[in-house]
This record gives C-alpha cells, sequence and structure tokens, in this order.
C-alpha cells in the first residue's frame, strides 16, 4: 500500500486527467442503463400472479390493461375515438359497446350488466383497452401518451399503465433537481462545519465524479429501479462524505510531522484507507443485506448503493487526494471559523450524567419499539402520487363513476366443463364487492356450441391452453377487503379448475404484501446479523457489537415509530430499507466513537477521562457527517411530489439526526455503564502500559 500510496501523490494530475476521461465511458453507460418504473415487475417469477402476467402477455398478447373514460360525448364520436385508439401500435384491442351491438340499436335491450359495465348513465362510458406489452415499456407508455392526445380533456385514462405513465414524467422531470438541492444543502453544511473555504467545492467535486462512475457502471445491470436511480446518488453523497473528511484531517495532521506534502499525503493515504475500510464495510454489508430480498428491487437498490460506496472509496484514496494537493494552497489559504463548538460542555454533561443517559436509553428504546411494530404503511402505488395527476383523476373517476377499484384476470382451462364455468361465473358475481364478470359462457351461456364462433373472436378469449375472463371489483387493491374478496375468488376458481391462476394489479398487490411482510423481517435479521459480525471482528469484542446494534437499532425504532404516534403512514417500501439504510450508513458514528474511547482507554485508567476525550474529539466528526447527511436527503424529502421518494429521503435525513444524537449522548452512557464487562469481553481495552507510562511522565 505504501507504494501504490506514494504513486497517487506523485501523480495527482495525471490521476486527475484520467478521472476526466473516464467520464466519457461512465456518461454512455448512464444513458445506456434502463429505468423500470413498475415496482409490481420485482415479484419473483415462481408466484401464480406473476405466471398469469407472463401467459396474458405472451399467449393472450395482452400485456395490460386500462380503462378510458370518455365524458359529454355523442356515442357515434366515442366510436371514432376508439377507433383511433384501437389502430395505435401499443394497442391491441379496444373493447365497447360497438363490439356487440351496432349503435343505431338502443343500448337498453344489452344485458345490465354491460350497461352498469360500460355507462355512467349519459354521463360518461368506458372503453376497455388491452395493451399489447406492459405497463412499463417504452412502448405502452407511448400508446397512454398517444391515447390522451387522441382524447384531450374530455378523456381521463385509468390504470397502471397511466400511474406508471405519470410517475416517470415526475421522476424524470424532478431527478435533476435531487442532485442539485442535495448539493447546494451539501455544500452550506459544509461551508459552516469546516474551516477551509475551498475544501467542500473540492470534496462535491471527487464525489461527483464517484456518483458519475457509479451510475455509468449500471449498464451491467441492464435497468435499475427509478427508486434506485432516485436516491443512490444522494445517499452516495450523504454516505461517503465521512471518508473525505477523514482523509483531509489525516493529512493536516501528517502536514504538522512534515513540510513535505507528496510524503503527508502518501502517509494520509494509507492510514485513511486502513480507517474507511472498515467504516464502509458495515455501510456495504448493510446495503447488501437488502440482497436478500425476494423482492428483486432490494437486489437493484443493494448492488448499486453498494457499489456506490466501494467506488466512493476508491475515489477517495485516489481522485481526492489528486485535487487536495493541486488546491493545497487554496485550500489552507481561505479559512473562516466553523460553526461547531469544541464540545467541551456537551462531554463534561454526558459524563457527568451517563447514568441518567443509559436509563433514557430505555425509556426511550420501549415506545419506540412499540410504535415501529405497530407503524402502518401503504402498499397502493397510486397513493404516492398528488391527487391533480391524470392519472390518479382517471382513478377516482373509475371509484367514483364506476364504483370500479380493480381488475382481475382469471385463467382457467380451455378444457373446462362449460356448465362448470358458468356456474363459476355465477358464484364469482355473488363474491361480495365483484362489479361484474366478463367471459365467453356468460354471454353465449353453455348451450350455444362454441364452434359457431369464428376463430378470430375465440382467439382473444382462448390461448395457450387457457380461456381468459375478467372480473371487475369495487374495492381497491391493497385493502383488506380487496385481499379477503381475492381469497374467496381463488377459492372459487380453484374449486373448479385446481391450476387456474389469478392475475391483475390487485392479486400482484397481495403478493407484493405477503412477500414484503417478510423481506422486512429477512432484511433486519441479515443486516443486523452481518453488521455483529463486523463489530466482532473489527472490535475483537463479544459485548461491544451488542451495545453498538442496540444503539443504532434504537434510533431506527425511534425513527421508524414516530409515523405511529403522529398519524402518518408511510410506503411500505420505508419500512423495509429504511432500517438497513440508517444502520449501515450511521453505524460508523457508533464505531468511531467506540473506536476513540478504545484508544483513549489505553492511556488512562479512568474511563470517565478516556470518555470525555472520545466524545470531544469525534463528536464534531459524527456532527459533520449527520448534518452532511441530513442535508443530502432532506432537500429531496421536501420538494418530491413523489411521496414514495419523497418519505424515504426525509425518514433517512430524520434518522440521520436521531442516530446523531444517540451516539453523541446515549451511546457514552452505555459504554461507561458497561465498561467493567466491555473490559472482561473485549480485546484491547486494558491499558497500554507502556502508553500510560509515557503519559504519566509527561503529566
Amino acid at each position: 500500500m505504501e507504494r501504490i500510496s506514494k504513486a497517487i501523490a506523485k501523480h495527482s494530475k495525471l490521476i486527475l486527467l484520467l478521472a476526466i476521461i473516464l467520464v466519457i465511458p461512465a456518461a454512455f453507460g448512464y444513458f445506456k442503463t434502463d429505468v423500470n418504473y413498475d415496482i409490481l415487475s420485482y415479484l419473483p417469477e415462481e408466484t401464480s400472479t406473476m405466471q398469469a402476467e407472463k401467459i396474458l402477455k405472451d399467449d393472450f398478447g395482452c400485456g395490460s390493461v386500462a380503462m378510458l373514460i370518455v365524458e359529454d360525448m355523442p356515442d357515434k364520436d366515442v366510436a371514432k375515438i376508439k377507433e383511433k385508439v384501437a389502430k395505435l401500435d401499443g394497442v391491441k384491442k379496444a373493447l365497447w359497446v360497438d363490439d356487440f351491438i351496432d349503435l343505431s340499436v338502443p343500448k337498453e335491450i344489452l344485458p345490465k350488466d354491460m350497461t352498469d359495465l360500460l355507462y355512467n348513465g349519459d354521463k360518461s362510458t368506458m372503453i376497455i383497452v388491452m395493451l399489447k406489452e406492459g405497463t412499463a415499456t417504452l412502448t405502452t407508455q407511448n400508446t397512454v401518451q398517444q391515447i390522451r392526445n387522441i382524447v384531450g380533456k374530455q378523456g381521463f385514462l385509468s390504470g397502471m399503465s397511466g400511474i406508471i405513465k405519470d410517475t416517470k414524467d415526475c421522476a424524470d422531470g424532478e431527478m435533476p433537481l435531487y442532485v442539485i438541492i442535495a448539493a447546494v444543502l451539501t455544500l452550506i453544511v459544509l461551508l459552516l462545519t469546516m474551516e477551509s473555504t475551498v475544501v467542500p467545492f473540492v470534496f462535491l467535486l471527487s464525489i461527483a465524479l464517484a456518483i458519475i462512475y457509479n451510475f455509468g457502471s449500471n449498464i451491467i445491470l441492464g435497468e435499475i429501479s427509478y427508486i434506485t436511480k432516485a436516491l443512490a446518488a444522494v445517499l452516495q453523497l450523504g454516505v461517503t462524505m465521512d471518508y473525505s473528511i477523514f482523509l483531509l484531517h489525516r493529512y493536516d495532521e501528517e502536514l504538522e510531522r512534515t513540510p513535505d506534502r507528496i510524503d503527508a499525503m502518501s502517509n494520509a493515504i494509507q492510514n485513511t484507507f486502513v480507517s474507511i475500510i472498515g467504516s464502509s464495510t458495515t455501510t456495504v454489508a448493510g446495503f447488501l443485506a437488502l440482497c436478500a430480498m425476494d423482492l428483486t428491487l432490494g437486489m437493484d437498490m443493494g448492488i448499486v448503493m453498494a457499489k456506490g460506496v466501494i467506488i466512493g472509496v476508491l475515489c477517495t484514496v485516489t481522485i481526492l487526494p489528486s485535487l487536495i494537493l493541486i488546491f493545497d494552497g487554496p485550500i489552507h489559504k481561505y479559512k473562516h471559523r466553523t460553526i461547531l463548538p469544541a464540545f467541551e460542555k456537551t462531554s463534561n454533561f454526558v459524563v457527568k450524567h451517563y447514568k441518567k443517559l443509559a436509563v433514557l436509553f430505555i425509556i426511550i428504546f420501549i415506545p419506540a419499539f412499540i410504535g415501529n411494530n405497530k407503524a402502518e404503511v401503504y402498499y397502493n402505488l397510486d397513493e404516492s402520487l398528488p391527487d391533480d395527476f391524470p392519472s390518479i383523476i382517471a382513478t377516482n373517476k373509475m371509484k367514483d363513476d364506476y364504483n370500479m377499484e380493480s381488475t382481475d384476470f382469471i385463467l382457467i382451462s380451455d378444457k373446462l366443463d362449460s356448465n362448470d364455468v358458468s356456474s363459476m361465473i355465477k358464484e364469482l358475481e355473488k363474491v361480495d364487492g365483484v362489479n361484474s364478470v366478463i367471459g365467453l359462457e356468460k354471454y353465449i351461456g353453455p348451450a350455444i356450441s362454441q364452434d359457431i364462433i369464428p376463430d378470430e373472436i375465440l382467439s382473444e378469449l382462448k390461448a395457450g391452453g387457457y380461456e381468459e375472463m375478467m372480473l371487475n371489483s369495487k374495492y381497491r387493491a391493497a385493502s383488506d377487503e380487496c385481499n379477503a374478496q381475492l381469497t374467496e375468488i381463488e377459492h372459487i376458481v380453484h374449486k373448479y379448475d385446481p391450476s387456474a391462476l389469478v392475475g391483475g394489479e390487485a392479486p400482484l398487490t397481495k403478493d407484493l404484501i405477503r412477500i414484503a411482510d417478510s423481506d422486512f423481517k429477512k432484511v433486519s435479521a441479515v443486516s443486523i446479523i452481518a453488521i455483529f459480525v463486523i463489530i466482532t471482528i473489527v472490535f475483537k469484542s463479544v459485548s461491544l457489537p451488542v451495545i453498538l446494534v442496540a444503539a443504532i437499532e434504537c434510533a431506527i425504532f425511534a425513527n421508524l415509530g414516530i409515523p405511529y404516534y403522529t398519524g402518518k403512514i408511510e410506503p411500505f417500501i420505508a419500512s423495509i430499507v429504511l432500517g438497513t439504510i440508517q444502520l449501515g450508513a450511521t453505524v460508523d458514528y457508533a464505531i468511531l466513537m467506540t473506536s476513540r474511547f478504545k484508544e483513549e482507554l489505553e492511556y488512562t485508567d479512568d474511563k470517565f477521562e478516556a470518555m470525555r476525550l472520545a466524545i470531544k474529539h469525534s463528536a464534531g466528526s459524527i456532527m459533520t457527517s449527520a448534518l452532511s447527511f441530513f442535508s443530502a436527503t432532506i432537500g429531496v424529502g421536501v420538494i418530491s411530489q413523489l411521496e414514495l421518494i419523497g418519505s424515504l429521503c426525509s425518514l433517512m435525513s430524520r434518522g440521520a439526526i436521531i442516530s446523531m444524537f444517540m451516539i453523541i449522548f446515549i451511546l457514552p452512557g452505555l459504554l461507561l455503564v458497561f465498561e467493567p464487562v466491555i473490559r472482561k469481553t473485549s480485546k484491547g481495552f486494558e491499558p497500554d502500559k507502556k502508553q500510560k507510562a509515557a503519559t504519566d511522565a509527561v503529566n
């Protein structure tokens, strides 16, 4: 490492030139990486609902369905719109009343359930649009826009394809703002907390390059989720800022020992690399724990964020030293006072009241744990969008005007007896909350042979050994009523055909709920165990991992428990990933405080003096790091119209501050209370006799 660090320090200009050149392939990779806006597509492929979606797309040519409501328009004009929509490249078929009777025939002769399905009195009518591809494909998204252009202000397109279109448009428009506001707020924090006026700009440039490389390397994954794209940059900025601070502080220390800047930087790189490897390992482990999720969104987020931390570390020991050496003059010339206190009073307060602070830990932990376990989450993706988005307006019209909240697709064997199918349809229609069931047997009856039906019509309803039916429900996906309804629907369908499949947004969301609950427990366990093991190895201790993880978990419980006491319902993804992110990102604070405490104990038997010095020397770094993480995320939480993104960033920003207070005030109290246990169960916590003798001699 010595030779490498010396080479880095000597060739700063060359390294900076290479760093700039690497931006070109990184930019290429960024623009060639696809973005997935459909969270439901991350469900495991082996689930029956995902199998149903695959069959619908591959065999029936129907990737998704949307409902187009047309208001205040004569039927003849609606028919023209339907024809235009049906001719679009992304549309398989558009179904309306003129597919059943001629418009010259009074619609009153249609079955009542069909008129109830397609008409809201004289106010509006509904066209069922069957799309060729899935909800999030580029073809479908373009088709959604084309349909909206065709119908104008008199049309409202409901369904997941419209919701994803609005999500995509909003996210694409906001994402540049996320990075800008995160950078500006972080810059302000750094200017206030660091002595040099130039350093914050140098730090941001180095981290910006690391973020560009990370996003460019995502091309190896093929695609990333829009959640990952929105969060990865601000998280990488907030999490890796620590490493930059560590390097600069070490460089300044080395300059006091040697006037040679190259040697000072070489030594700083060596020492910083060793320290941040331990620090970054816990963060990487926390992010990689997301890969344990059955919902493959976790792997998507985990890999990108863990990769970002690793790239951040590499840039910290290569590009940042080059920037510091090049701008060394201005960095040390333009200095100012910081807002950070000396932490003298803070350290004295904590040491004096350590027992009370340890008791405060228990007082906080109990309600935090209860709130964390009882906090409610929502799974409906449309709840994360503003009410004035076109898809949400259309969704509300479906509910208010047609009493329809969700559409399910039922796939049964095409060999099933027509009488059984008719009986099944009748049973399904009696299920509470079912508005209508559309199936072949319902309209031709079991007495009429299907052989007389033209092949082009029959092929729309039968393919790949399955027969397709559509069921409309007045219950909203993810609601308790809808999930109970789906359970009853599945029971009825499987009674007639054990191999039948039920698909659609509501069944997919039901699977999402089931898997998300399992993922939450799994990810929490994996992240805690991984970080527990790392801390055990770092400190060679049995007791310290318990104390440190308990302190961070208390901060996480408090963060996730607050919504329960304030009555706020957070998106489901927050409960799964937030704990892991907060644990991985802020456990560094606990390690820093504990390491300094251990270091001070080598010089003295007085644990109180050791802790006082540990707080005094580490609180500034912890506060700067926490405030940087806070500033990188809070701006996004405030400005984002996408509640899924905004809520996650707000929770992360709050989590950084809660963790900061937990580590500066509560953890020292716990360490002092359990210091006798720590000494007996840890290696290296006994005073070094030589160092202690040297200290005593100086005193």
